[in-house]
């Protein structure tokens, strides 16, 4: 028996003001690899690659980040990667 891995996408649109509020959810979930923030012209903001243990200090420049783009950004959308284990 192997273990191996599949990968799932998501994408949410989220106003600016629950960009972090979001961000935060989905780093709790304990199984997202990735996350892409882009604008409502598609353009990506920035990519936060994540791995296994990541320390919740780690996140707080990602927090600052993502916090200065909510006050900027009217709508943003949030796409996610998750990999979930397959038997």
């Amino acid at each position: 028996m192997t273990d191996s891995t599949e990968t799932k996408e998501k994408e949410f649109v989220v106003s600016g003001s629950d960009l972090l509020d979001k961000l935060k959810e989905l780093f709790h979930q304990g199984n997202v690899r990735h996350i892409i923030i882009r604008n409502e012209s598609g353009k990506t903001l920035i990519e936060l690659p994540l791995t296994m243990g990541i320390l919740g200090v780690a996140l707080i420049p990602a927090y600052a980040a993502v916090a200065a783009i909510a006050a900027l950004a009217v709508k943003c959308s949030i796409e996610v990667k998750t990999s979930e284990d397959q038997d």
